[in-house]
C-alpha cells in the first residue's frame, strides 16, 4: 500500500465517494444515516465543504479511489468556527490496509494549515475495539463524551464516542487574526 496517493478531492471522485459511502450506511455503523444518499446529495455536501474552504481529500491508487476524508464545521453558530469534525471512509476492498491513517494524518495537518483548533471525532458504534476508535486513538485524540443508546440501526441500540484532538495551541492561546475560521468570520 505505499503507493497510495493522498490528493484533494475533485468532483470526479465523486462516484467512488458515493459508492464508499453507500456501503458504509448500508453495511456499517459508522454513520447513522438508514438510506444512501444519492450522487447529486453527495455532490451537494462536497460543494458545500469545498466552497467553506474545508480539506476534502481521497486516497488514490493506481486510478482507484480507496478512501476519503474530510473536515466540515462541527456546530453551525459562530462560537465553534474554530472547530471541525472529521470524517473519514474506507472502501471495503481496502480496510485495514493503513488508507484511512494516511487519510487522517493529511487531513489533522490540512485543519491545522488552515488555523483550526480542535478536530472532534464522532463516532457512531463508538466500541473500545472498533477501528474508528482505535485509528483516532493512535492519532492522538483523547476521549471527551460518549452517548449511550444514541443511534439504532441494524437491530442493535449504538453508542456515539466523542473523541477530540488540539492543534495549534488548543484554548490555551488567542485565535490567529489570519486563520480560515477568523477570516470567514469577518466576511460574514
Amino acid at each position: 500500500m505505499s503507493n497510495i496517493t493522498i490528493r484533494a478531492a475533485i468532483p470526479a471522485d465523486l462516484d467512488s465517494i458515493t459508492e464508499i459511502y453507500a456501503d458504509a450506511v448500508t453495511n456499517g455503523t459508522a454513520s447513522y444515516e438508514l438510506e444512501p444518499p444519492s450522487r447529486a446529495e453527495m455532490g451537494t455536501r462536497f460543494d458545500g465543504l469545498k466552497a467553506g474552504g474545508f480539506p476534502y481529500l481521497v486516497a488514490e491508487k493506481d486510478g482507484a479511489v480507496l478512501g476519503y476524508a474530510y473536515a466540515g464545521p462541527f456546530r453551525p453558530r459562530p462560537a465553534y468556527r474554530f472547530i471541525v469534525e472529521d470524517s473519514v471512509y474506507v472502501a471495503p476492498e481496502a480496510k485495514g490496509q493503513g488508507v484511512g491513517l494516511k487519510l487522517m494524518q493529511r487531513l489533522i495537518t490540512a485543519a491545522e494549515a488552515a488555523g483550526f483548533r480542535q478536530v472532534i471525532a464522532v463516532i457512531g458504534d463508538g466500541r473500545p475495539d472498533s477501528a474508528s476508535v482505535r485509528l483516532h486513538e493512535r492519532l492522538g485524540f483523547r476521549h471527551s463524551g460518549r452517548l449511550e443508546g444514541s443511534g439504532y440501526k441494524h437491530g442493535r441500540w449504538l453508542d456515539t464516542v466523542f473523541m477530540q484532538i488540539s492543534l495549534n495551541g488548543g484554548a490555551s492561546v488567542a485565535p490567529d487574526p489570519e486563520s480560515l475560521p477568523e477570516r470567514k468570520f469577518r466576511v460574514s
